[in-house]
């Protein structure tokens, strides 16, 4: 299968946001937005223990609702602030059906939704 036709998507994220974008069929040329996922984070608590718990739940929902938009994704690209794009990478990683997809990683200030796509069909071409 050529490089044209897998299915490939990018993230920017960071711990609160992330946009995904992809092609939505396989004969589209050009990597549209497919959707965003916000985590709100753990609001204060009393306990640390149960804040901490709270937030690992909370991220763990966060990267869930990413994965339900990349479905059977061979190759993503994530990038954004912070080390939020390994734990994804680690995640998807660990899931059966995205075990194979080839992971790539950087690192990038916030991006609007059209410097998204830029960056990844340049990624990517």
């Amino acid at each position: 299968m050529s490089a044209k036709n897998k299915k490939q998507f990018g993230v920017w994220m960071d711990s609160h946001h992330a946009t995904i974008v992809g092609k939505e069929n396989m004969e589209d040329a050009d990597f549209v937005t497919l959707g965003s996922v916000d985590n709100p984070g753990a609001g204060s608590n009393s306990n640390e223990n149960t804040a901490n718990n709270h937030e690992i739940a909370l991220t763990q929902k966060f990267f869930k609702e990413i994965a339900a938009i990349m479905l059977n994704v061979e190759e993503v690209h994530v990038t954004g602030t912070g080390q939020i794009q390994e734990q994804f990478i680690h995640f998807l990683a660990d899931m059966p059906q995205y075990k194979n997809a080839v992971s790539t990683t950087s690192t990038s200030n916030k991006m609007e939704e059209e410097q998204l796509i830029t960056f990844i069909t340049e990624h990517f071409n």
